[in-house]
């Protein structure tokens, strides 16, 4: 009986044949033999994998592959249904045990042979792995067997795990499987005072979280997860982690039928999901886990706070990666005040975005302690902030803020790597913020000396208001009654002198051409040719993004930088977020290139040359990139007149949203030389636009700084700044008094 193949999109027959995805494009255009496409659609076909692999054969391509991406061709190419990819998860464990060489002998056993040694490998496992009796492989599993040997000798079994767990998620539409990464793993666990012995994870994916337990000197791991793949994928990955730790790992969900019921734990780490509004609220409603009251619906995070806290021993913490919206939302009001009031939240702290996904979020992480029966009193919560010490800026670029450096305001979100111009996390500066401030809390609480704008410990009867909010920047914020007078006085003068120079190179932006009226009585007409026709003359190209239609691998976008239309009206450099966009075939921004913004509206620039900064972004998917032949076209020019407010209205459509059509933008067709000068033109309105709002930001900023000041009792008005009162008005509130 044959079976239908599998089929594979152009990029994965690049990875296949070793090649880049040009060459991949040249075959297709020039062998008439090449496979013709089996499905998909015209921008993204499907090709029969067969067809492909028996051409690139007969043209010794088919030897490029690792075993890593031979082991994932062969499972695309296994009959679907006939083996379930989770029963090989514990071969994984069983051929990691083995040599290299006798992974080698293994894989040239006959096929017969071969299956009876699996069925034994596997049942001789089967008690340390979750999940039902295996089913026994059969000689049509041969393929796969023999290239996860392969696999697992020059690859690891980790990276065999992650392939198989890879092709189990995607046939069972498994979603928010993410994995947490390993520098944040590792902050959790030594956020545990000791060396905890028994450490639970009751939604451990991966195992991640588990694995860094192990680093840190625990012994016994438990873990349990409702998606069966993971749950398996953790027990294999902890004992090949932690060969000697004594691993337990089961399948079912932790809320609804917990696997470790009568489990005491000496600390619970746990990355739970969020936004879960079926986690069980009606059948749970009684359940004695919820000391601290009964989760609303819309609190699944709550619930599995009140869980972790159930499985310790008392004195013992659980350390979690929570949402901020747990911090704060209303409906969680009164199981918040309960864990604050009983000491059971000991500190949060404030990730920034892309420690973790969703990495549009800046998560938090809570650390909490189960009350001890007659234990010390916990008078105040730690809150730790580490969202700007943990952002590597940009020193010297101020295109963004109006700010150098990495101070307070310029080491924000949006400052990034010299190369990228994307935020990247230093994680050692975040692990020993966080660190830093926990350990010095934890030892004295009542001595814990404050940081103004990083951490601050706040009294536990301060929280016990309306909303019992626990979100860091709440607490942790520089008021300017926390800074001395004379540094409050210093840091104005330096802004003041800041606005000064920004306003003088406003003025110089201004006073930078002498601007001439036309010769004539109206104004300049020339001849014009839509951005189409020039594309189709060779004097520019189009491009543009494609939106992703598969789930983006967050390990591989996460360090990706995204142009988008905001950066483009706000000046700032990429900013965006990868997830979403096809990024195997997204242009890359290079120096030189006009970027418009594909939707009007909203104020700012619409359009702008890229530079240093921008280079090697990924177009985002409302941008439009012509990229100009500078032999005939001037950058500063094109993008003077592509983003001219006449231009985008006569080429758009659309009422509430209004689209820009790229292919219908005009152009004056003007010799080389008048384009340069017209450019050059455009770049200094660049400058100035830039300059104005630079300089607007940085008044804004010294006039919150005053105000900030005045208020707070750190400056006083200047001399003279009181005056000679009215007429008929008492100068002094003393003289009214009187």
């Amino acid at each position: 009986m044959s079976h239908p193949s599998a089929q594979v999109t152009a990029a994965e027959i690049s990875r296949i044949a070793g090649v880049t995805r040009a060459t991949v494009s040249n075959w297709r255009r020039r062998h008439e033999d090449f496979p013709a496409p089996t499905g998909g659609n015209e921008s993204s076909p499907l090709y029969d994998l067969t067809a492909v692999r028996a051409w690139l054969a007969t043209r010794g391509h088919a030897a490029a592959t690792n075993a890593l991406e031979e082991l994932r061709t062969t499972l695309r190419l296994h009959p679907r249904g006939s083996m379930a990819v989770a029963k090989l998860l514990p071969l994984v464990l069983a051929a990691a045990r083995r040599t290299p060489d006798e992974l080698t002998a293994l894989t040239e056993l006959p096929d017969a042979d071969l299956v009876t040694h699996a069925d034994g490998s596997a049942a001789r496992v089967a008690d340390s792995v979750p999940g039902p009796e295996a089913v026994p492989f059969s000689p049509e599993d041969t393929a796969v067997l023999r290239a996860l040997a392969l696999c697992v000798r020059d690859e690891g079994g980790e990276a065999a795990l992650g392939v198989l767990a890879e092709r189990e998620l995607e046939d069972t539409a498994a979603s928010g499987t993410y994995v947490t990464p390993g520098p944040l793993a590792d902050l959790i666990a030594q956020l545990v005072p000791g060396r905890p012995a028994r450490v639970l994870d009751p939604a451990c994916g991966s195992g991640s979280l588990l694995a860094a337990a192990s680093r840190q000197g625990a012994s016994e791991l438990y873990g349990q997860d409702s998606v069966p793949v993971q749950a398996r994928r953790s027990a294999v990955a902890l004992m090949l982690a932690a060969p000697d730790t004594t691993v337990t790992v089961r399948i079912g969900d932790s809320l609804r039928a917990d696997a470790f019921e009568q489990l005491t734990a000496d600390a619970v780490l746990c990355n739970p999901p969020y936004g879960d509004r079926d986690w069980g609220h009606d059948e749970l409603a009684y359940d004695p886990r919820w000391a601290y009251g009964v989760p609303p619906r819309a609190e699944s995070e709550l619930a599995w706070v009140q869980h972790a806290l159930a499985h310790l021993e008392p004195g013992g913490h659980a350390v979690m990666i929570l949402p901020p919206a747990t911090a704060s939302r209303a409906s969680g009001r009164r199981v918040r005040m309960d864990l604050v009031r009983s000491g059971a939240v000991r500190a949060v702290v404030a990730l920034p975005p892309g420690a973790a996904a969703p990495f549009h979020v800046g998560l938090q992480i809570w650390v909490l302690q189960r009350p001890e029966p007659a234990g010390p009193e916990r008078k105040s919560v730690l809150f730790v902030d580490t969202t700007e010490v943990s952002v590597t800026g940009r020193p010297g670029d101020d295109r963004s803020s109006g700010t150098t450096g990495r101070g307070r305001r310029g080491g924000g979100p949006n400052s990034g790597s010299p190369r990228t111009g994307r935020p990247t996390l230093d994680w050692s500066a975040l692990s020993e913020t966080a660190l830093t401030h926990w350990e010095a809390f934890a030892e004295a609480p009542e001595e814990f000396t404050d940081e103004p704008g990083t951490a601050r410990a706040v009294p536990v009867v301060d929280l016990l208001d309306d909303v019992v909010d626990l979100s860091p920047a709440r607490h942790v914020r520089v008021s300017r009654t926390d800074v001395e007078p004379a540094e409050l006085a210093r840091e104005a003068g330096e802004a003041r002198r800041r606005l000064i120079a920004r306003t003088e190179s406003l003025g110089e932006a201004a006073r930078s051409a002498d601007w001439r009226a036309a010769p004539g009585p109206s104004p300049r007409e020339w001849r014009t040719a839509t951005a189409a026709d020039l594309a189709r003359g060779g004097a520019l190209t189009l491009l543009r993004a494609a939106p992703e239609t598969r789930e983006p691998d967050p390990a591989v976008t996460a360090a990706l930088p995204v142009l988008t239309g905001m950066d483009i009206a706000r000046g700032t450099g990429p900013t965006g977020d990868p997830a979403g966009l096809r990024t195997e075939s997204a242009p890359v921004v290079a120096v030189g290139d006009v970027v418009v913004r594909a939707v009007a509206g909203g104020g700012g620039a619409m359009a702008r040359v890229a530079d240093e900064a921008d280079e090697g972004a990924l177009l985002g998917p409302q941008v439009h990139l012509f990229r100009p032949d500078p032999s005939r076209l001037d950058a500063w020019f094109l993008a003077g007149f592509l983003g001219a407010e006449e231009n985008i209205a006569a080429a758009s459509t659309g009422s509430t949203i209004v689209h820009v059509s790229p292919g219908r933008l005009r152009v004056p067709l003007l010799p080389l030389e008048e384009q340069r000068r017209y450019g050059e033109a455009f770049r200094r309105v660049h400058e100035l636009r830039a300059e104005a709002r630079h300089a607007a930001e940085l008044a804004e900023r010294m006039a919150g700084l005053l105000a900030g000041g005045l208020t707070g009792g750190g400056l006083v008005p200047p001399p003279g700044a009181d005056g000679p009162s009215p007429a008929g008005t008492p100068a002094h509130a003393s003289d009214a008094s009187a």
